[in-house]
């Protein structure tokens, strides 16, 4: 069944030169391997990034709960904005101070940060306008006759019939849009409310 080699010539020959091609060939596959799982980490690294910011961006944005508006001198237009927002489900706590709030009606497009003036967190205490549990409660409410927190004169002014779009971005890049329509007919004193 098997042969036997008995002249020394045929023998096949191992000597220092096989031995080096042999731990070359390791040495590249070790190389190549460690390569190979230094970019796997890297790239593992990399997608758990990307995936925990794509997730904050679309969970962890606002949910309005109401809307109402408060009725103005002469009846027929609305000098105040009431929101009631919560986390919306699957969000991480949101910061009120950093929302950035985009108006855009008839009166053109505003943009600006919300800041404590316009913030009332009204359910656990004030936890210093960061909404931290989905049970929280915050009211953002906006004086229309001066949104300019900074002093200036940036009014904006919704009447009978209007229709306004109020959006709001956290931090994340999360938005939530609210839909403003003013009734044709307006209800009421200066100062009552009026759901929306």
């Amino acid at each position: 069944m098997f042969e036997r080699i008995l002249d020394e010539e045929e023998r096949g020959q191992v000597g220092i030169g096989t031995l080096i091609v042999f731990i070359a060939m390791v040495l590249v596959a070790a190389i190549a391997a460690g390569v190979l799982i230094n970019t796997a980490g890297f790239l593992q690294t990399q997608a758990e990034a990307t995936g925990e910011e794509s997730t904050s961006q679309v969970s962890d944005r606002l949910q309005v709960v109401s809307q109402s508006g408060t009725i103005g001198d002469g009846g027929d237009n609305l000098e105040e904005l009431e929101f009631v927002v919560s986390q919306a489900p699957g969000a991480d706590s949101i910061d009120l101070n950093e929302v950035n709030v985009e108006f855009i009606g008839a009166d053109g497009q505003e943009s600006f940060t919300l800041d404590g003036d316009h913030i009332d967190i009204f359910t656990n205490g004030d936890q210093d306008g960061v909404l931290t549990d989905r049970s929280d409660r915050a009211e953002i409410a906006f004086d229309l006759e001066d949104l300019d927190e900074s002093g200036g004169d940036l009014e904006y002014e919704l009447n009978e019939g209007d229709d306004l779009s109020i959006t709001f971005t956290t931090a994340a890049g999360a938005s939530t849009t609210a839909e403003i329509r003013v009734p044709s007919t307006l209800v009421g004193d200066d100062g009552a409310s009026v759901r929306l």
